[in-house]
């Protein structure tokens, strides 16, 4: 299988108050499975892991709900509240769900960037661990030195970097990212994605964005990085195929098979439901 590992799917009406804004016109309309459908088939993949993007358990209904009327959504990664007391109970009910993969808690949208720290995690990620579950880690630069202590702690956790962390491209901070994303890459727990670069890189032309996404694959190497195209936010900076298209300039073609599903398919767990 091809597959891409990081999508969404949302309804406006359900988003009130919620990114994205209506300045942000290229995604601010419902995004359902008809509209990706096409662009999948074109592109020759037959899978995707559709990913959270609202903090409610709602959204995860939402996602669930469509996993088992589309057969391509092979994975779902949803959300649940890590710290209430009843989050072992509701992730091993979530986890009974064939398509349920994964959390992803909102880390850059938390303004305590230590929020990893709490102990009170414990129980959620143990029940994770038990269930097999995998950690997608939606965080920004800030956010690495206490992810890794985090995934140091917690080493039978498999934990995925979403979006190369979000990168600073358009004011191009590179040398400390590489750094804290090279003691990452050391953990043989965590995983990176090959997603979201385009949006981070402002006005610059997107070979701005080719240093970061070549570090990613240095870094993590060939079993470790996975391919996902953000869509529909890759409609704020470029196109479905064209960010494909750029990935697999950046991965040697010996790679391909891995990076841009093999890999996917391993660690979340996927399969031809």
């Amino acid at each position: 299988m091809l597959i891409d590992a990081h999508q969404h799917f949302w309804l406006l009406k359900e988003r009130q108050g919620q990114w994205p804004p209506a300045s942000l016109e290229a995604i601010y309309r419902d995004f359902l499975p008809a509209d990706l459908e096409p662009l999948l088939e074109e592109a020759g993949i037959s899978g995707t892991v559709l990913v959270q993007t609202m903090e409610s358990a709602g959204d995860t209904d939402f996602m669930l709900a469509l996993a088992d009327e589309n057969a391509f959504i092979k994975g779902v990664v949803g959300w649940v509240d890590m710290k209430a007391a009843d989050a072992p109970a509701e992730i091993a009910r979530r986890a009974s769900h064939p398509a349920f993969k994964g959390l992803r808690p909102m880390l850059q949208d938390i303004a305590d960037v230590e929020w990893i720290e709490d102990p009170a995690l414990a129980p959620a990620v143990e029940t994770m661990i038990e269930k097999g579950l995998i950690f997608d880690a939606l965080v920004l630069p800030p956010h690495l030195p206490y992810l890794l202590r985090f995934a140091s702690r917690h080493a039978a956790l498999q934990i995925v970097i979403d979006h190369g962390a979000k990168p600073k491209i358009a004011t191009g901070h590179y040398v400390a990212w590489r750094r804290d994303m090279a003691a990452l890459a050391a953990l043989p727990n965590v995983f990176c994605k090959l997603s979201g670069l385009l949006v981070e890189r402002g006005e610059q032309k997107v070979e701005a964005v080719r240093p970061y996404a070549e570090t990613i694959f240095e870094l993590f190497g060939p079993d470790r990085v996975i391919f996902g195209s953000d869509w529909p936010v890759i409609r704020l900076a470029g196109d479905y195929q064209g960010w494909l298209d750029f990935c697999r300039d950046v991965v040697p073609q010996e790679h391909h098979a891995k990076v841009f599903g093999a890999n996917a398919a391993r660690i979340y767990s996927l399969s031809d439901r």
